[in-house]
């Protein structure tokens, strides 16, 4: 009976011991488990604040240069605008103090400043802007603008036609280049005489806009087509004409 009453003496003791072990693994699991991990706040950026764009910068037109330089119907061909902002300002048709001293109704023509004036009263003069071929250099002295023409067919000369030879079809026997806006005298053609001769000379338009105020390949004295327009309806009959190889001086007073 001892040994029974030991028996369950050693089971209860068993059974406690059991129990403090389980309870003390349980208390070891949760001191080894993971502490969450705080969430962080949300970071706030600065808000995007836009950066003004510069202000572009706007080319306001000049009216009274748009009207001298527009597109125009003349004779039946339609002579395009002049993009007038890309020549140099100094080329625009204007008014300015006469450098000539030549009498009131006569051209003059600067080479070397690629300007030609048409002599006012009263001290003024009305320059244009040319460009300047090869014959342009090849006179100079004075003459008379003995014949004048609206529209002229181009006929090239016998030394031009033997350094390009596809112009041959526009020779004096084949009766010149139509009058057009593609034709290299333009609108209007002056011819210069001296002594009743035919000098070769020659004022004339030209749908070459790029070549007012430089020297081109060949060719006289070109204007664009509004600006030979304008001279032929300012020069009188039979005018005296004057061309310089050396360069005048002038200022603009007025457009």
């Amino acid at each position: 009976m001892r040994s029974t009453k030991n028996e369950k003496t050693l089971s209860r003791r068993a059974f406690m011991l059991g129990s403090i072990s389980a309870t003390a693994a349980l208390a070891g699991c949760a001191t080894t488990a993971p502490v969450p991990t705080p969430i962080a706040a949300p970071v706030r950026m600065p808000p995007v604040v836009p950066v003004a764009s510069e202000p572009q910068s706007v080319i306001t037109p000049d009216p009274e240069l748009e009207a001298r330089y527009a597109s125009v119907v003349d004779g039946g061909h339609v002579i395009p605008a002049v993009p007038y902002r890309k020549l140099d300002p100094k080329f625009y048709r204007q008014r300015v103090p006469d450098p000539t001293g030549e009498a009131p109704g006569t051209v003059v023509v600067d080479t070397a400043s690629r300007f030609l004036y048409v002599v006012e009263r009263g001290g003024t003069a009305m320059r244009y802007g040319v460009g300047i071929g090869r014959d342009g250099f090849a006179w100079q002295g004075e003459g008379i603008i003995h014949w004048r023409q609206h529209w002229p067919r181009w006929k090239p000369p016998g030394d031009m036609i033997a350094r390009k030879p596809e112009l041959a079809k526009y020779s004096v026997a084949n009766g010149g280049m139509d009058p057009g806006i593609k034709n290299p005298l333009g609108a209007r053609a002056l011819y210069i005489f001296q002594n009743g001769k035919d000098t070769l000379y020659r004022l004339h338009g030209s749908p070459e806009w790029r070549s007012i105020g430089k020297a081109a390949s060949s060719g006289c004295v070109r204007l664009v087509n509004q600006d030979v327009i304008d001279l032929y309806e300012r020069i009188p009959y039979h005018a005296r004409i004057v061309v310089h190889q050396t360069p005048l001086q002038s200022k603009a007073i007025s457009a």
